[in-house]
């Protein structure tokens, strides 16, 4: 496996550590609808959270937030309608970005709530 997979796997776990430590409950992690890819479902407060992680060995050139287009946005939202009807959630959905790096020998996570609003078409 090349290193930034196995970067972007190890992100998703301390995502999914940091996300469990603050009382969400972990719905699903990769889920597809298609071709397309949500790398974790949650729920908390009666909400379900779309996560993107985004994990990046640096910040130097870009932060890893900043590396979501508009393409992106729209296939994420897209599979999020997908689980939606598919499990006839009917509550209201949220769009999160956490955002892993490494830091020493550890990892600094930034979660950002609410992150974007599905575009109108």
């Amino acid at each position: 496996m090349a290193s930034h997979n196995e970067l972007g796997l190890i992100g998703e776990k301390h995502a999914l550590d940091y996300l469990a430590a603050k009382g969400y409950k972990i719905r699903t992690t990769n889920y597809r609808a298609g071709k397309l890819e949500i790398d974790i479902i949650a729920e908390k407060d009666g909400w379900l959270v779309i996560v993107e992680v985004r994990t990046r060995s640096t910040d130097v050139f870009i932060a890893p937030e900043e590396t979501i287009d508009l393409r992106k946005i729209k296939n994420l939202v897209n599979a999020a309608g997908s689980y939606i009807r598919r499990f006839n959630w009917m509550g209201e959905t949220r769009f999160d970005i956490i955002s892993v790096m490494p830091d020493g020998e550890d990892f600094k996570i930034e979660h950002i709530e609410d992150a974007f609003l599905p575009p109108v078409n």
